[in-house]
């Protein structure tokens, strides 16, 4: 007699992650891999499992993610796991755990002792895969290497354009990341220190990527105001750099700029249709979440934290703050559509899932000198988000073949130490969004499409060959949940609620949900991809935080 399976899944449909039409199916898996794909598997598993009347997918792949310190902290990476996310891309929107060196490396080992008693016995990107393979993830991760860390680590907070030397600094670092096991480089450039950053500089650390089999992920300068400005500037620093672009969570932000999204498209579409490799990546809500600090101008940032706050107790610079925002968003209702997320200490709880207007209200004080005090009081740490976006575009934008699905959150918790604040419920309810609101209820998308946007697509974005699909000799990520009742349950009043209808997931072949309930198990892998030797690349030495 033939041995068993570790596992079948009987008679489930299976929408195996290509975009083919799915069929009634057995799926059975051995030693972490897909074993048998097809009608009806004629061996017997040691756990066999009714998919009747469910579906399997490949497990869904987070493309924007955030959990780069998140899975140090809870290996069970809770509200995705739950919400069958079986891969994160993490290193997101410039920021990433490494490399990174100098004064921003002690600031975020104090940061994080500080917030979850964490030790980052790290510098390099190896050290960090590493260290985070020791530790076990009941996910798999992948890592983008941020820009701004990069930058910070060498020029800290200065908005100078960099040296000869600090740029060749830049570049090895990326260059032993990415030999290391990298699979990019993201950018924030509406964020310090890299919204101090110019496409020159941004095209020399593409190009060391490009040569390593990497892609450009970008938080764009502008979302809102000048969107359109923004999207040329990534375009023209992947043309230039000949090398893969990822637009990350594309929106129109503001009112006045839903109206743009049109000569968005055109822009995307017309670069592709000359042969720039470019692709998105969307969220299914239209508030966006991000630091409290963000309503503040770039020169604000100059210096690093410390001056910020500095500049911030000042009345002469309050009062420039107070109209230049207003100049760039005269909407009368503009702190009305920001709600206080998460803070640090105490005595500021209570100012947590309100908008700011109600908050200085409350605090008997003028807007801005409220944002500035609190940001004061809490050394920039407060999160915020902002209702800023539209349904109508939110569908066309999810509707395009090249937009894939990223959560922009890292993996949270309803209790415990990720359980704190208010987040956005995308860290909860992203994947069984798409497939609850449109899919199953508006029929935007055929499921065949929406589970290729968050499975096949993402992985071969970043070059993973072996996993996204449900084949014979994959990778055995997968999640098996029920149509009729799948759905995002978590609001921006109440967001820490896991999803309803995932009752199966899969992580290389160990079961780490059933019935709903989280196993413990942390079979998660680092996702690195083969790459050939860098020509130039050392191991960094001392990194200086010069240009300041």
């Amino acid at each position: 007699m033939a041995k068993p399976y570790d596992l079948i899944i009987r008679s489930a449909r299976v929408v195996d992650g290509s975009g083919a039409a799915g069929f009634q199916g057995d799926v059975a898996v051995h030693g972490g891999r897909f074993a048998y794909v097809g009608p009806t598997c004629p061996g017997r598993g040691r756990l066999e499992i009714d998919g009747a009347d469910r579906v399997a997918a490949p497990g869904f792949v987070d493309i924007h993610s955030h959990s780069d310190y998140y899975l140090l902290v809870n290996p069970r990476a809770e509200s995705k796991i739950r919400q069958g996310v079986t891969t994160e891309i993490g290193g997101n929107c410039g920021y990433s755990a490494a490399p990174v060196f100098g004064q921003v490396r002690e600031e975020r080992i104090r940061t994080y002792a500080d917030l979850f008693g964490l030790d980052l016995p790290w510098d390099g990107v190896a050290g960090y895969l590493k260290h985070l393979a020791s530790r076990g993830s009941s996910v798999n991760f992948a890592l983008l290497i941020g820009h701004n860390t990069v930058r910070a680590s060498v020029m800290y907070g200065s908005n100078q354009t960099p040296s000869s030397r600090q740029l060749a600094e830049m570049m090895r670092m990326v260059e032993a990341g990415m030999a290391a096991g990298a699979v990019g480089l993201s950018a924030g450039l509406i964020y310090p220190p890299g919204c101090f950053s110019r496409p020159t500089e941004l095209v020399a650390l593409c190009e060391v990527v490009r040569d390593l089999g990497g892609i450009f992920s970008v938080h764009m300068r502008s979302e809102g105001n000048r969107l359109l400005e923004a999207i040329d500037e990534a375009i023209t620093v992947a043309e230039q750099a000949r090398i893969p672009l990822q637009i990350s969570h594309l929106k129109t932000s503001g009112r006045r700029n839903w109206e743009k999204l049109d000569a968005a498209f055109v822009r995307i579409e017309s670069a592709r249709a000359r042969g720039v490799d470019i692709t998105c990546d969307r969220y299914p809500y239209t508030a966006s979440n991000t630091g409290l600090s963000a309503v503040l101008p770039d020169w604000v940032f100059e210096g690093g934290t410390e001056r910020m706050l500095a500049r911030l107790s000042k009345k002469d610079v309050r009062a420039a703050l107070r109209d230049e925002i207003a100049a760039e968003h005269p909407e009368a209702d503009y702190y009305d559509n920001i709600m206080i997320a998460a803070v640090t200490r105490p005595e500021n709880i209570a100012y947590v899932g309100r908008r700011v207007s109600e908050c200085a209200g409350t605090a008997g004080m003028e807007t801005l000198d409220f944002i500035a005090e609190l940001l004061i009081r809490e050394k920039g740490m407060v999160d915020a988000i902002y209702f800023t976006m539209s349904d109508e575009n939110l569908r066309r934008i999810l509707h395009k073949p090249y937009v894939m699905i990223g959560s922009d959150s890292g993996a949270k918790a309803v209790d415990g130490p990720l359980g704190e604040g208010s987040p956005h419920p995308r860290a909860f309810g992203t994947f069984p969004r798409v497939l609850q609101q449109f899919v199953l209820d508006e029929g935007l998308l055929s499921l065949e499409a929406a589970v290729r946007k968050m499975t096949w697509d993402p992985l071969q974005r970043i070059g993973v060959q072996d996993r996204g699909l449900i084949r014979e000799g994959f990778a055995a990520d997968l999640v098996l949940f029920d149509p009729e009742t799948i759905a995002d349950v978590a609001s921006y009043e109440s967001p820490k609620q896991y999803p309803r209808g995932i009752e199966l997931v899969l992580v290389n072949g160990e079961v780490v949900l059933r019935n709903g309930e989280h196993t413990g198990k942390t079979p998660g892998h680092v996702v690195t991809v083969a790459r050939r030797e860098p020509g130039r690349a050392e191991a960094p030495a001392q990194h200086r935080t010069g240009g300041r």
